[in-house]
């Protein structure tokens, strides 16, 4: 008895990962990034939870070059919880034939995480299907977490009311010191836009970054937000300090 009752109280957490695509700017391959996928899951699962893996438009998830911990460019080689996850095959068919946010029964989640990488850059920015679930699992009271890249989405994410998501909100994304520092590693313009611009041209809101590339993630209510990769697993901490174990 204790068992079922266990299962049916368990919460449950939709991770959301970009679709696969190109980049505009720099002709890359792109996707999600691994460590902000894998770190919230490891959090939720080590809190109890059901996670579920889902993506806009559904099928198979490819992560960023550099966040593979198994790219030559060894720019990711420490991220043992992500070399762990692609190792294990349980956990590795969980990126394959990934369902569309439109097949996914929102009203079983407790709450949603959108990952970051190079990919919502392109695909998620202008993705209004992606920005009406958004909205409707907040106006749902449900916890919305967004991270690094990802929150790119919350330039554009309007509730039923009209207004931004993000109106008197204070919330986080990547930096444009981080913007900076990636364009002079890779030795081009990488992104087609830096979040941290477009948040400041936005009047009711309140945008702020910590120093760069170190674990900083903001809870405002229902809202919260993580500043780039190293920021994952501090946000969906926020998450289980939300919803509780």
């Amino acid at each position: 008895m204790s068992a079922a009752i266990d299962i049916l109280t368990q919460k449950r957490v939709l991770i959301i990962a970009a679709n696969p695509a190109v980049s505009p700017t720099t002709g890359w391959p792109i996707g999600f990034w691994w460590g902000e996928l894998t770190h919230p899951y490891w959090t939720f699962t080590e809190a109890g939870y059901d996670v579920e893996i889902a993506s806009p438009k559904g099928g198979d998830l490819e992560g960023d070059g550099y966040s593979d911990p198994e790219d030559a460019s060894g720019y990711s080689a420490y991220d043992l919880i992500s070399l762990g996850f692609k190792k294990s095959p349980g956990h590795a068919e969980k990126l394959k034939g990934t369902p569309s946010i439109a097949d996914v029964d929102l009203d079983s989640y407790d709450a949603i995480f959108v990952c970051g990488g190079q990919s919502p850059m392109v695909t998620m920015i202008d993705d209004s299907d992606l920005h009406a679930f958004v909205a409707r699992a907040y106006e749902a009271g449900k916890v919305v977490a967004v991270v690094c890249h990802g929150t790119c989405i919350l330039l554009k994410t309007r509730l039923s009311t009209g207004e931004l998501l993000v109106s008197g909100k204070t919330w986080t994304g990547f930096a444009n010191s981080e913007e900076a520092y990636a364009d002079s590693f890779a030795g081009q313009k990488i992104q087609p836009f830096w979040i941290e611009d477009e948040a400041q041209k936005i009047a009711d809101t309140n945008f702020v970054v910590d120093s760069r590339f170190k674990a900083f993630a903001i809870r405002d209510g229902n809202l919260i937000t993580g500043q780039q990769q190293f920021s994952g697993a501090a946000a969906a901490e926020l998450v289980v300090e939300a919803l509780g174990r």
